[in-house]
């Protein structure tokens, strides 16, 4: 609200005087940021709970422990605590440790003949993955390091095999599916393999960069993410658009440094139309939990300044800013918080991957990972 400036200068010398005497007042015209270490205290307090005696977390009935246990370990991470000293060192090296002992052969982390990993074991595998290149650089221990490098680059070398031809990535590795391959599992590995090369593991640049290119023949002229190619490279048609999945790839972009990028710009734009909501949170529709933990990510990226630096032609009320979407955001969060400090939703029954997310999101701010930093 504008303040007005009263006209009669006796008034004003008052003000004045005042000011003098007892020296600045606190502004009361700034609205205070939402406090969210609360609800991070208590969210990890009961994930750290829900840990199994191997190490590993799981959905209701044991299921996707892959996908939870690289979650979980990534929101441990992002409070501070290393494999090294902290609060949650010990769910960490524990959850290290069931990777280490569940690790096939060629590399995948996951279980392809469990019931619930069988046909979809990539998602967990680039979760996992994601989690443990994050978990390298603070290992101190020479002889734990060594065995977790070499884990770690397993786990690289079986992602690059199980890329398709077209670049991208299915529920399982091409040669288990046929060339099948779709939008948000690549995503996962890409994201997966940044974090590696972030940790000084070696990753192919071919495999990277052929699954960029993937994600841009799925971008349909309005700047959205189709689900997947199809085995003839389909050409993306207006209307076909993922929301989630095109989130999810400006996320990817943002953590690999491409801001200025001709495609993420496309994929900001359409998340602005269809996502942003003037920085309120509730656009929403399917798969709500998963669009939110990646959009957050982009808008935190953006910060308040790399939106006009990307579009300096906007106008000022149209750019997408971390300060405008950033307490709508926690305030949403923190009002699905459940008592015991766990958030229920999604299809793991149990709330461990929604809880996950939502971690992460509260988080950000602490630029503890490089693989999150702006």
């Amino acid at each position: 609200m504008p303040i007005r400036i009263p006209r009669p200068i006796a008034a004003i010398t008052a003000v004045v005087a005042l000011l003098v005497a007892v020296g600045p007042a606190p502004a009361q015209d700034k609205k205070k940021r939402v406090d969210v270490d609360e609800s991070v205290k208590k969210g990890l307090t009961w994930l750290a709970k829900q840990q199994s005696s191997d190490g590993s977390w799981q959905a209701n009935g044991g299921a996707y422990p892959t996908v939870c246990t690289g979650l979980a370990g990534m929101a441990m991470l992002m409070e501070g605590s290393t494999l090294r000293e902290g609060k949650y060192s010990d769910n960490l090296v524990k959850a290290v440790e069931w990777f280490n002992t569940r690790s096939q052969r060629n590399g995948l982390l996951g279980l392809p003949n469990s019931p619930t990993e069988a046909g979809r074991y990539t998602y967990g595998h680039g979760y996992g993955l994601m989690f443990l290149a994050c978990a390298y650089g603070e290992e101190d221990d020479k002889d734990r390091r060594k065995k977790l490098e070499d884990l770690i680059q397993r786990a690289v070398d079986f992602t690059c095999k199980a890329q398709t031809k077209q670049g991208g990535w299915g529920y399982v590795s091409a040669a288990d599916g046929n060339q099948f391959d779709e939008g948000s599992t690549t995503v996962t590995q890409l994201q997966a393999l940044r974090a590696a090369r972030n940790a000084g593991i070696a990753v192919p640049k071919g495999v990277i960069d052929n699954a960029t290119e993937y994600l841009r023949k799925c971008t349909t002229p309005r700047g959205g993410l189709i689900y997947n190619l199809g085995p003839s490279g389909q050409v993306p048609q207006n209307g076909a658009e993922r929301p989630p999945i095109t989130a999810a790839a400006c996320a990817c972009a943002f953590s690999a440094g491409n801001y200025d990028d001709k495609y993420a710009k496309l994929w900001i734009k359409y998340c602005q139309e269809v996502i942003w909501n003037g920085g309120r949170h509730g656009a929403g529709g399917g798969h709500d939990d998963y669009q939110t933990y990646y959009f957050g990510q982009v808008v935190f990226a953006l910060g308040d300044d790399r939106y006009a630096e990307l579009f300096p032609n906007e106008k000022p009320e149209n750019r997408m800013t971390w300060s405008k979407y950033r307490d709508n955001l926690y305030e949403y969060l923190k009002s699905r918080q459940g008592g015991d400090g766990g958030w229920t939703g999604g299809f793991d029954g149990n709330g461990i991957i929604v809880t996950c997310f939502n971690l992460t999101l509260l988080q950000l701010e602490k630029g503890l990972l490089p693989m999150y930093h702006r």
